[in-house]
């Protein structure tokens, strides 16, 4: 136990991957510490004033919410129901007001591209002919399919409601399930009835936990799958009587979170089969409980074998490996985006992960892991439960140290199944402190003001606060862009729209058939302009794949001189100093000044009228070729200004041949239709 405190002590509380050179940085740690200590001086001031009027006014009484308590544990069900309805009107007011009921993230729109698929009947669709128009990072579109590299089972639980219209409702519900489940677990792990209605509570309205069910992530249906299979689990080993139903439900629900996250249920089914294992060791006749477990368990993983053999031909090989390589692997190697990663570089995405737990578990004015460290350093006796979710506490934070992603969206979403140990730990803090300190009364009753103070602060004024930066950030990827057009009267067109050059150039290098991995190696290794007419080179010929790979490589020997963020309002583009643009290059720099937006949301929508493709300039003649006597429009921001207004413009052909034409391939340029040369 203390050595979990002080684990989440130091990663918590030391920038430590800002004092590793290179790699991984937490940003405005001054500010925060800055804010941290500010906060602290207003909690402990409030609760000293506090502490000092109450023993003379009736601030303090013990047992104040004793009813309250009381009556949610003698009307357990009922207090459910109404926890329920609780947290999915409030996640439903997340998903649809603070985040317009939108997928704002890629892998939030690759979930929902999936399950439109699925809703076909299909497993992936046909490859478009021309890929560089319509690809995105998270989707394969070679070998003659095209689909979502996500496992099945977000996609297949989105399903539903993608069919009914309502993708957004998926969070929530699954959000609100997950605040019923816990509250029927915390109920059996947690003697002290305060205590667990204090847990559920902090569980159920923690704004981590909020905001991420209203999203679309994975995440959310995952942990309602652990807290089921958590639940079965208690009720398996409470029960002196064998009941195999627990055990296959317990391997149901971890089976099916494998379907989605499979790292994330590694780290709760391995602690979990243990446990039974040694329960049958014990005493035998609970054996079926295990064999149902293990049954159950691996029909949802049977599954994902399947789909992997039909969709990458091979049942292990899932489908983000076939896209990214194997260095989408767990492993201290070259990352997909080429750097590596390094022991070192796991600790500090570790770190930085819980530095944001510190705020956005429950947007206190002071560091939110406290309360959980004080419990875990004061609790003198460990419960069995309470050593398996120490364990499978363990397991996340040892899988994803080897894991070379930063799970940033919402939060540390890598994190987001830590909510309930977390939220349990929180809840015990005040009795660990009495019970560890019986005789300072004084100091507790300040304790208690002090995270009254801290809980006021974040409901007045930390939450609204964060709600209004979430609320105003991804602005482009809010926008209904098919909604957009048909409400102006635009159909059956191709709607070019205009995204940035860095963008287009990623997407010609994925048309090319450089693989993923190696096209991020590229792209941050050479200057955007000469890699523009390298690409130019490659797309007359007739290279392709690992050809077009060993012609670029060698342009990546001037990576060390690169600058980035010069150019254009796009800081991923490379530039060489010294070097001088020419007219093409020139005019997509100011392109990229004057404004550019992303058109990868599309994908989520059901299909419409309109054809919506990355604008690629000469390349654009090919979509023309494939679709004719489609009107054209080019959809652009008025401004590089965040959030400023989109604008549909028409497009006449006529006028723009020539610049298509500049960089169009000899034999295609040949078969472009005559209204248009």
């Amino acid at each position: 136990m203390r050595a979990a405190a002080l684990v989440m002590a130091v990663l918590g509380a030391f920038p430590l991957a800002n004092w590793i050179a290179g790699g991984h940085e937490y940003e405005n740690y001054a500010q925060v510490r800055s804010e941290w200590a500010t906060g602290a001086l207003i909690v402990f001031g409030f609760a000293a004033v506090l502490t000092i009027l109450s023993r003379r006014l009736p601030l303090w009484r013990p047992g104040l919410f004793s009813g309250i308590v009381h009556a949610a544990h003698a009307h357990p069900v009922r207090t459910g129901v109404l926890l329920f309805a609780t947290t999915l009107a409030v996640y439903v007011v997340v998903a649809l007001w603070v985040l317009s009921g939108r997928p704002l993230l890629i892998d939030e729109i690759g979930h929902i591209f999936q399950a439109r698929i699925f809703a076909q009947g299909r497993l992936w669709l046909d490859p478009p002919q021309y890929p560089e128009f319509f690809s995105a990072l998270h989707v394969i579109d070679f070998g003659g399919k095209y689909y979502a590299h996500f496992p099945p089972g977000g996609p297949l639980l989105m399903l539903p409601a993608v069919v009914l219209g309502i993708p957004w409702i998926v969070g929530p519900l699954f959000g609100a399930i997950s605040a019923t489940l816990f509250w029927a677990l915390v109920r059996r792990i947690e003697s002290r009835p305060a205590v667990a209605l204090a847990a559920a509570l902090l569980f159920a309205f923690a704004p981590f936990v909020a905001f991420l069910s209203g999203s679309h992530m994975n995440h959310v249906p995952v942990l309602t799958c652990l807290l089921l299979a958590m639940y079965a689990l208690v009720r398996q080993t409470d029960d002196d009587a064998p009941h195999p139903g627990w055990g296959a439900l317990c391997g149901g629900a971890l089976g099916v979170a494998a379907s989605l996250r499979p790292l994330d249920a590694v780290a709760f089914a391995l602690p979990a089969g243990l446990w039974m294992l040694w329960r049958t060791i014990q005493r035998k006749s609970r054996f079926p409980e295990l064999m149902t477990a293990g049954i159950a368990i691996t029909l949802p993983i049977a599954g994902v074998l399947w789909y992997n053999s039909q969709a990458t031909g091979q049942p292990l090989v899932f489908p983000y490996e076939l896209l990214w390589g194997k260095s989408h692997g767990l492993g201290f190697h070259a990352a997909p985006w080429g750097e590596p990663h390094s022991p070192l570089r796991g600790l500090e995405l570790l770190n930085i992960y819980f530095l944001r737990l510190q705020t956005n578990l429950f947007e206190l004015p002071v560091p939110s892991l406290i309360a959980p460290i004080v419990a875990l350093a004061a609790t003198r006796r460990v419960e069995r439960f309470d050593r398996y979710l120490l364990w499978t506490a363990g397991g996340i934070v040892a899988l994803y140290f080897s894991y070379w992603g930063d799970g940033f969206f919402l939060g540390s979403r890598f994190f987001l199944v830590l909510a309930p140990a977390l939220a349990l730990w929180s809840a015990r803090c005040l009795p660990a402190l009495r019970e560890r300190f019986p005789s300072a009364t004084t100091l507790y009753r300040g304790a208690v003001f002090a995270a009254a103070s801290a809980l006021a602060i974040a409901v007045l004024v930390g939450i609204p606060y964060r709600a209004f930066v979430y609320r105003n950030g991804f602005l482009s990827m809010r926008l209904d862009l098919p909604e957009m057009a048909e409400r102006q009267g635009v159909r059956d067109a191709i709607i070019f729209v205009r995204e940035g050059w860095g963008s287009q150039l990623i997407a010609r290098m994925w048309a090319l058939g450089v693989p993923r991995s190696e096209t991020e190696s590229i792209y941050r290794a050479v200057d955007a302009c000469v890699l523009d007419h390298a690409l130019q080179r490659l797309e007359r010929s007739t290279v392709r794949d690992s050809a077009a790979w060993q012609q670029l490589q060698p342009l990546m020997r001037d990576s060390l001189r690169l600058e980035k963020g010069t150019l254009t309002p796009d800081r991923t583009l490379r530039s060489l100093p010294g070097s001088t643009y020419d007219t093409e290059c020139t005019a997509r720099v100011m392109e990229d000044r004057a404004g550019f937006t992303v058109g990868t949301s599309v994908l989520a929508n059901a299909p419409s009228s309109n054809i919506f493709a990355r604008d690629l300039h000469g390349r654009d003649t090919l979509l023309v070729q494939q679709f004719p006597g489609r009107p054209l429009f080019l959809l652009r921001p008025t401004s590089s200004e965040l959030g400023a207004p989109l604008v549909l413009e028409p497009l006449r052909p006529d006028s723009v041949a020539r610049s298509w034409g500049v960089s169009m391939p000899a034999h295609e340029a040949a078969d472009v239709p005559s209204q248009i040369r």
